[in-house]
Order: structure tokens, then sequence, then C-alpha cells
């Protein structure tokens, strides 16, 4: 048997330490078992939209987790359980709260801190208010930035209660009588904070025959087709004779033949309280005479469009006079028969410009069924 030098054993030595034990690594973890955490702390991330969303970011040296309690008594949700980097998102109502966080170390100790936590919703902005109305029904619908819902205040009554509306939604109010009211509406936040607009709105009566142009709440509605067709409430030319009111209806022709105005009605021209329609009609140009007036009815409850048809001429120029369209002498018109269309026309026999055609004018008033 061979002996060993000196030299090789205790390079044996060396490298029998060496693999038992790597560089840098310390068998010993004994401190784990008094390891703390150190300098707690938070980063609160507060949304500015309304939402109440809060994002909690915890923070502490030697932290293995952390349990986050929200603080806002929401039972079983009320917490979470965040690893050190990561967060958790919570959606507050608007108000104060007292934020838990508990800081747990590699041993297992706990750290527990508490954090006041403001959420304060913004007041809603760019209120934008549509108000449409059919006779007396207003319908309201309301938009804002950072509106959770709204409330409405129709202006009809004194200490009126407001009726809720919800985001996206519409209202519909009644009135009892026509007039001009400020409808108020009151964007709510979600918490404190509001914002309001106040919007003026006019409600009109039903309209109908008769026809007077002198009703401020009535709207005189008398919609144009062709070109360059018009019609607009003004001043009576001549009050004078038959006609001394103040306002009239203004008829102005376009430049087709067929062109015209088409005034749908609320309430509807009813044959059985009577067949005849009069007007009072003012023509300014001598060339006019001899030219028809078409007083159309449309919309029937039982016929068809182009029935109704009656065309009378103007026999006078310069004074008003009165015009009589007798339905009771269309035979295919039934006794009971309702229209809900009113259609008049001026010269529909004459095409393009000149004598009765594109911008001849002529004034109209005392619309009124008879028997």
């Amino acid at each position: 048997m061979k002996k060993l030098s000196l030299y090789a054993l205790a390079t044996l030595i060396v490298c029998s330490i060496g693999c038992t034990k790597k560089d840098g690594i310390d068998q010993d973890l004994s401190f784990l078992k008094t390891a703390v955490t150190n300098n707690p702390d938070k980063i609160f991330d507060i949304t500015n939209d309304n939402s109440g969303k809060v994002t909690i970011t915890p923070t502490a040296e030697g932290a293995s987790s952390f349990t986050v309690n929200f603080g806002d008594g929401t039972g079983a949700d009320g917490s979470a359980v965040v690893l050190p980097g990561h967060f958790a998102t919570h959606a507050y109502p608007e108000g104060s709260y007292t934020v838990t966080i508990v800081s747990k170390s590699l041993s297992g100790e706990e750290t527990t801190s508490t954090y006041p936590l403001q959420v304060t919703y913004r007041a809603p902005e760019n209120i934008v208010v549509t108000a449409s109305s059919t006779a007396y029904d207003l319908k309201v619908k309301a938009t804002a930035q950072y509106a959770a819902s709204y409330i409405v205040y129709f202006g009809d009554a004194a200490n009126e209660t407001g009726t809720p509306l919800a985001a996206g939604a519409e209202l519909t109010h009644t009135y009892a009588t026509s007039g001009d009211y400020n409808v108020k509406v009151v964007a709510l936040s979600g918490g404190a904070a509001t914002s309001e607009k106040v919007t003026p709105v006019t409600i009109y009566d039903p309209f109908g025959l008769p026809i007077t142009f002198e009703e401020k709440y009535i709207n005189y509605f008398f919609g144009t087709f062709g070109d360059n067709q018009g019609f607009a409430t003004v001043d009576n030319p001549k009050p004078s004779g038959l006609n001394t009111t103040g306002k009239v209806g203004k008829f102005t022709r376009g430049l087709q033949g067929w062109s015209g105005t088409y005034s749908p009605l609320n309430n509807p021209i009813d044959m059985s309280v009577g067949k005849k329609i009069k007007v009072w009609v003012y023509n300014p140009d001598t060339a006019f005479i001899g030219k028809k007036l078409n007083v159309e009815l449309e919309k029937g409850s039982s016929i068809k469009d182009g029935v109704a048809v009656l065309k009378v001429p103007i026999t006078k120029v310069g004074q008003w006079e009165e015009l009589v369209f007798d339905y009771g002498t269309i035979a295919a018109i039934p006794a009971g028969e309702t229209f809900n269309q009113l259609v008049l026309r001026f010269n529909d026999a004459y095409e393009g410009t000149g004598t009765g055609g594109q911008g001849a004018v002529i004034y109209l008033d005392n619309f009124r069924l008879t028997n």
C-alpha cells in the first residue's frame, strides 16, 4: 500500500470541503424565525370619474404578503390578499374610510397599519337636455359627464317634487295647460356634488281647425315641399273688410306646380261635424284672378290620399274674400270620415315662372269647418 504525500492529503481535504458547501450559500435559516417587516406604507390611486374606483398598493420591507381591508363594510368582499409588487382595486361610494393593511413577514409575524381614505365625487359637467313636445306631452332626456342619474323638475307646480331620471332613460310629462315653462334638470354625481341646467320649453295647444294665426300657444306648422315653396305667419297686409285680425298666413308658391304645404293635425278634421271648409284669402295681384287655391285633405281614416281634393278660384284683388270648399260634393268621402293632414297648393296647373307660378304670393286666414 502506497502512502499519500502530505500535499495530496491536503488537496483531498480541500476538495472534500468544497463538495459539501457551495460558495455564498449559508445553510443557517434560523433568521426566518425572527424575520419582521419594516416601514409599512401604501399608495392610493383614486380615479376622478365618479366610479369610486381606488387602487391600493401596499408596501413594506421584508413583507411576504399583505391583507387589505377596504373599510367600507362590504362583508366577505371587503378584503383582499396582495403579494409584494401587486395591488388591490375596490369601488367606494363617496365618503371617508379607514383602510387597514396587515403586513406579514416570512416568519409569519403580522404588522397592522391603518390609513385614512377620502373619496369625493366631482360635479357633473356638460349637461345636455333634449326636450320634445307633442300637444301637452313633453319628453325629456339628459346626458352629462360624470353623472350617475338625474332629477327633473317640469316647472308646472309650486313646491314641485323632482322626478328621478335614470341615465340613458326618458321621461314623459303631461301638462294641464299650454304655456311657457322652465324645465330644470339636476345631474347627480352619486355623491354630494350636483350640477343643473334650466331649459325653457313651450307647450302648445293641439293644432287643428279653426286656424286663425292669432293664438300664442298654437304651433301653426305648415311644412313645405317643392323648390322655394314658403309659408310664414306675418302681419295682415290689409286689415279691412272681412278680416281685421293682426296675423295671417303668407303662402309663397314654389317652382313646381305640385309644390305646396302640409300640416299634420293634432285634432283631425271630422266630416261628421261639417263638410265645408271656409278660408279667407287676400290676393294682391290682378294676374291671380281665376287662379285656383287647392285645399286637400289627407291621412283619412278609411280613404286614400288624392280623393278629398277641391280647387276654388280666386275672384277678387286687393281685398279679403271667402272661399268655400264643399267636401259634401265628393261622393267617395264617407259621412264620418276624419282627416289628419291639411295640404295647400296654388295654381298647380302652371309650371315655371310667370303668372301664378314661382314666387306667387297670396295670404290666407281663418280656416274653419262648417255645414
